[in-house]
């Protein structure tokens, strides 16, 4: 029954997805119908022979400006809400999100040096920024795990300890570096810091992509094991689970997912946390559902959220800040909903 409404929350939320998808890339200062938006996407596709009905500088902003936009919150969404539920699994607790290691801190840490110290080389489209922020993000989670090693054992209490101090550590870093630097370099720090997707191109999409696919990949071959792992680490080795080997996998899964992420698209919060908990309401506990369902959904919500940005004033409003915003109150309502009585 519950494996049957798992596969069904699944494919509602992927219809879901596409039709988010289409609406949002027509969504912007020139608007597109969302018609003339499926009849422009379909006209790319291999042996339909499209009479061509629509605006032709509607084409080119759909596919050069909209499109890799919203891909690229797709990617972001699913990757959070994925390392999220993984997290929230593996430390069997309701708090935990993919900044909870320090990923995001050294991810900031990084992008404040390029921003602050560093020229503005690229490589196929892609500079300083990403590739140091991405650095950043894998140097801190790997100090985190060396300093929370007991011999061959990593222990969760030692990770989410060493985790809070090396992204206190960091985030001074980046105070500091915020204090001596000009204001020029100042005010871009902070923007990037506060998440947004105003740089998405196909470039960047194309970076990112290999590096989701891969945690992605990982995290939802081991939704067995994370289950086996929720009756504790005695429980689950007697059913045969290698507790070691899948924290080291889970770890640099959602390592690889949310330092990718922070790196092209700045820090956003609350995905991570509040998806899973909102998607774990609706197919119950099982990793094997929870992890497919939770990432699908993200991305709806990252690129609502994104659509909410760019449309709600003329201005656009950094990502990270709408999330923020609207996720905060969320989550203190399914708090409440979760600690309240059943008979009440």
């Amino acid at each position: 029954m519950r494996a049957a409404r798992g596969r069904r929350v699944i494919l509602i939320s992927a219809i879901l997805l596409l039709v988010t998808l289409v609406l949002a890339a027509g969504v912007g200062a020139v608007p597109i119908a969302p018609s003339e938006a499926v009849r422009i996407l379909f006209s790319r596709v291999p042996g339909l022979h499209l009479t061509p009905t629509w605006d032709e500088m509607n084409a080119v902003i759909f596919w050069q400006i909209r499109l890799p936009r919203v891909v690229m919150g797709a990617l972001v969404g699913m990757a959070l809400s994925l390392a999220g539920g993984a997290y929230q699994g593996l430390f069997k607790n309701p708090l935990a999100d993919p900044s909870m290691l320090g990923v995001s801190s050294g991810a900031a840490l990084g992008g404040a040096v390029a921003i602050a110290f560093l020229g503005h080389w690229q490589i196929k489209g892609v500079g300083t920024l990403p590739l140091f922020a991405f650095l950043g993000g894998i140097a801190a989670v790997t100090l985190v795990y060396r300093l929370a090693a007991v011999g061959r054992r990593v222990p969760v209490v030692g990770l989410l300890l060493a985790g809070v101090a090396v992204g206190s550590f960091s985030i001074s870093l980046v105070s500091l570096i915020l204090y001596m630097t000009n204001q020029q370099a100042r005010d871009a720090i902070v923007f990037w810091m506060m998440g947004g997707l105003g740089g998405a191109n196909w470039e960047k999409v194309a970076w990112l992509l290999p590096y989701l696919t891969l945690g992605i990949g990982t995290l939802l071959l081991y939704g067995r094991e994370l289950n086996a792992l929720l009756l504790g680490e005695e429980s689950a080795l007697h059913l045969g689970v290698d507790v070691e080997y899948l924290k080291k996998m889970i770890l640099v899964a959602g390592t690889l997912l949310t330092a990718a992420s922070v790196a092209f698209a700045g820090t956003i919060g609350f995905v991570g946390l509040v998806v899973p908990h909102l998607v774990r309401f609706l197919v119950g506990p099982d990793h094997r559902y929870l992890l497919p369902a939770a990432g699908v959904v993200g991305a709806i919500v990252v690129v609502g959220a994104d659509t909410l940005a760019r449309s709600l004033v003329a201005t656009e409003i950094p990502v990270g800040l709408v999330m923020a915003i609207l996720g905060g109150p969320f989550f203190l309502w399914l708090l409440r909903r979760k600690l309240k009585p059943a008979d009440a």
